[in-house]
């Protein structure tokens, strides 16, 4: 009798163990195991996948910002294409500081000044900001340095690297190729803001200030994906006048591109001038800037044009 009683005293003492361990872990799996500060430092860098974002209002320092990056209370971003993957050893500049409690998240930023974030944590490596102020979740996704694409980024963002320039000079032409009108064409002009798909071209020549330049024509722009090689874009420009523009657009380096014009055959090199360090707000109402005053959207994605032509050449970057 004593022998039943104490083994059905073990097994209610494991019936009530067993109880309280399950108990435990449904507890952590409704609230973080980490601190909020913890999982912000928990990835090098978050990505700022701005074409999920939800909402109608804007976070001027979200809206400009490839990747951000938390460490001990600095706040750091990749705002610009020119230097990506470089500067900063790759997190790029300091844009102000930040302080993590609870799940919410103060940002001082330099220019803007004070924003809170309520946070919600997706998946592992997916979080969403909501800006209770103006109602809009921007979702950042956590990378490694290690086993972060920059040259995904770049080019999949390329729009915006041609953006970053004041003005480009043609500086190349080939020998080969049939004469074609481009080929009166000096400088090109990206415009950043809007619908982000204009372009401006001049056929002034050796102008050494951007500001300087007359511009022609105003017209717009398309980038194309080209689906065997993710280091070749398609760029269109859109003259009313004469037709389209198509080339292959590939990048030399973080200042001078290639544009194979497909109709002709002639190949063109411009560099960029004027660079635009978007270190700053994009709400210029009043704001004293610390770079460049030229706003920069990335709410929407560049218009893309239909490619009228086939691709005659695959190359490389």
């Amino acid at each position: 009798m004593k022998t039943i009683k104490l083994l059905l005293g073990f097994a209610l003492s494991a019936t009530l163990f067993t109880s309280c361990y399950t108990e435990e872990i449904n507890i952590n799996d409704n609230g973080p195991s980490i601190s909020l500060n913890q999982l912000l430092q928990s990835y090098d860098l978050w990505y700022v996948d701005i074409n999920s974002t939800q909402g109608f209002g804007e976070t001027p320092f979200l809206q400009i910002a490839f990747t951000l990056t938390f460490e001990n209370g600095r706040i750091y971003a990749n705002n610009n294409l020119v230097g990506f993957g470089s500067q900063g050893g790759g997190y790029g500049v300091q844009i102000g500081n930040y302080d993590a409690y609870d799940m919410v998240l103060d940002v001082d930023h330099i220019i803007d000044g004070f924003d809170s974030f309520d946070v919600y944590q997706i998946d592992n490596n997916t979080i969403e900001l909501y800006n209770p102020f103006n109602d809009t979740s921007y979702f950042l996704e956590g990378y490694q340095q290690s086993n972060f694409d920059y040259d995904f980024i770049f080019y999949d963002n390329i729009h915006y690297f041609l953006q970053e320039y004041e003005a480009w000079e043609k500086t190349y032409t080939s020998e080969y190729g049939a004469i074609n009108e481009f080929d009166n064409e000096n400088y090109l002009q990206f415009l950043s803001g809007v619908n982000d798909s204009t372009f401006r071209s001049s056929q002034d020549g050796n102008i050494s200030n951007p500001n300087n330049i007359f511009w022609d024509y105003t017209g717009v722009y398309g980038v194309g994906d080209v689906s065997s090689n993710m280091y070749l874009k398609t760029l269109t420009l859109d003259y009313d006048f004469f037709d389209n523009e198509f080339f292959e657009l590939s990048v030399i380096n973080d200042g001078t591109i290639e544009l194979f014009h497909a109709d002709s055959g002639t190949t063109y090199e411009f560099e960029g001038q004027g660079y635009i360090p978007y270190y700053r707000t994009s709400d210029t109402k009043g704001r004293v800037t610390v770079e460049k005053d030229k706003p920069k959207k990335r709410k929407q994605k560049t218009q893309r044009l239909d490619n009228p032509r086939e691709n005659t050449r695959n190359t490389q970057a």
